[in-house]
């Protein structure tokens, strides 16, 4: 982990199984932040956690889909 600027923060990151917000958790991670993985894949969400994990980061998968108003 490099920057610790946002120790004691935490990040909710929409679309983080993959993409721009897969990389957008990592480096929230990196940073400090926990973040809450939200997407709606469980496999995705959990392996976007697990890479987190692996940089020594931290962060918890939520499935959702936040087109959905219902959810």
């Amino acid at each position: 982990m490099r920057g610790r600027r946002l120790d004691h923060k935490v990040a909710i990151v929409t679309g983080s199984g993959a993409g721009i917000g897969r990389a957008s958790a990592i480096l929230f991670a990196e940073e400090g932040a926990k973040v809450a993985v939200v997407t709606r894949t469980r496999a995705h969400g959990l392996n976007t956690v697990k890479m987190l994990r692996d940089r020594g980061g931290d962060g918890a998968f939520v499935r959702c889909d936040v087109s959905k108003s219902s959810e």
